[in-house]
């Protein structure tokens, strides 16, 4: 039986069941519904992409795996390569992993080791922002701020080494002041928070974050496994200002395979390379540079690149606008827009309850949490497809008074 996630099984109803997917459907026994969510963010070209079941074929016929454990293969050197090239200032070292909750995790213990290498055993604390997400493994649940992690909470109280504030900069401001001598790093997810409600936030904080994170010699950790490639609309938010460390996944591979990198800059790798066998990073998972997954990478940033994917994410972002700006409803806090991201949030979640089959009757899959309801659509979609996903989005609104649908 499979346990699924984010669910309550004794109660939760049936998963629709997907037979087929190509382009930006998924295709149920009885019906072709276009993807709103990308499959959490992550299938940035659509389903069955020729090319990238190409890359992924032409590898296999060579092999499939190998560990990276006193091994190498051509995908993972061409990959990290790659990312050398065309990740801006000197990110230029990278760490694979097989999920984006595991890269975050090695973000945390890059950065908390780098300070211990150097003797500076008191910088064990990390700042973090409220309404933080940055994945489900144990110990990147103190890190984050979701209130699905009470049990967390209730089990060992809060951690002593996690402070959270708001995207406020005086509030950044007062933090570092008070516990500058004592942190190792500053981790967010840039300009946009996705799980922990869709947040969008000004550049502004971040920009002061980095001049904070220089005066106090605190490493600055960007998660862009949700926003990078393009989904805030830049690239990467790494491309406006530069962390220490960024943290890519999601649709690193185009949604095809799990998998993500960890990338340090000179100053950070350089706390690790010595004589010294007690510096090493210790830590390596098993499927870490999977062959498979770096080939599709590889191909994957080719496509963004060559098909000029940022014009896309523009487009998508101007016919958002044009057709939601000025939607209202009484029972809409706030809506929310940024880059191929839309958020209606509401102020109670019952307004919403019921959005989920309403979407799929009229062809549409989309997976609310909370009081929020979103899309973030694979980039690769059509004004008529997006059109579609956005009315169905307002006629709920429209349609249905009663709350309680």
């Amino acid at each position: 039986m499979i346990w699924y996630p984010y669910e309550q099984m004794k109660t939760m109803k049936s998963p629709y069941k997907i037979v087929n997917a190509e382009g930006v459907y998924l295709y149920t026994e009885d019906q072709k519904l276009i993807d709103s969510v990308s499959s959490w963010w992550s299938v940035i070209h659509g389903y069955k992409h020729p090319e990238l079941n190409q890359a992924i074929e032409t590898q296999l016929e060579k092999f499939a795996h190998v560990m990276l454990g006193g091994l190498t293969h051509e995908s993972a050197q061409k990959l990290s390569n790659k990312l050398q090239r065309w990740l801006p200032g000197d990110l230029d070292y990278c760490f694979f992993s097989d999920s984006g909750s595991v890269a975050v995790k090695v973000a945390l213990k890059i950065a908390l080791q780098y300070y211990m290498n150097r003797e500076k055993t008191q910088r064990t604390m990390v700042l973090a922002l409220e309404h933080a997400y940055h994945g489900d493994t144990f110990k990147i649940m103190a890190v984050g701020d979701d209130e699905d992690y009470h049990f967390v909470l209730k089990a060992y109280g809060e951690s002593k080494n996690v402070v959270h504030i708001p995207t406020e900069i005086d509030a950044l401001e007062q933090t570092f002041e008070e516990y500058h001598d004592r942190l190792n790093c500053f981790i967010v997810e840039p300009l946009l928070q996705g799980a922990g409600g869709m947040r969008m936030y000004d550049i502004s904080f971040l920009k002061r974050a980095r001049e904070l994170c220089d005066q106090y010699d605190v490493l600055l950790v960007f998660d862009e496994v949700a926003t990078g490639f393009g989904r805030t609309g830049n690239r990467f938010v790494a491309d406006l200002v530069l962390p220490d460390i960024l943290v890519l996944g999601k649709a690193l591979t185009g949604g095809y395979i799990g998998h993500a990198v960890t990338v340090a800059n000179r100053k950070v790798y350089e706390g690790f390379y010595d004589d010294n066998p007690s510096h090493a990073l210790m830590h390596g998972p098993t499927f870490m540079g999977n062959a498979l997954a770096c080939s599709v990478a590889l191909k994957s940033i080719e496509i963004f690149e060559s098909q000029d994917y940022m014009a896309k994410i523009h487009r998508i972002e101007e016919i958002t606008r044009r057709e939601m700006e000025g939607f209202s409803d009484p029972r809409i806090k706030e809506i929310r827009m940024m880059g191929a991201c839309i958020c209606i949030e509401v102020y109670d979640s019952n307004t919403i309850k019921g959005y989920q089959q309403f979407a799929y009757e009229r062809g549409v899959f989309s997976r609310p949490f909370l009081n929020y309801l979103y899309a973030m659509v694979p980039y690769v979609i059509k004004e008529d497809e997006l059109l579609k996903v956005l009315n169905t989005m307002k006629e709920w609104f429209l349609q249905y008074s009663d709350t309680t649908n």
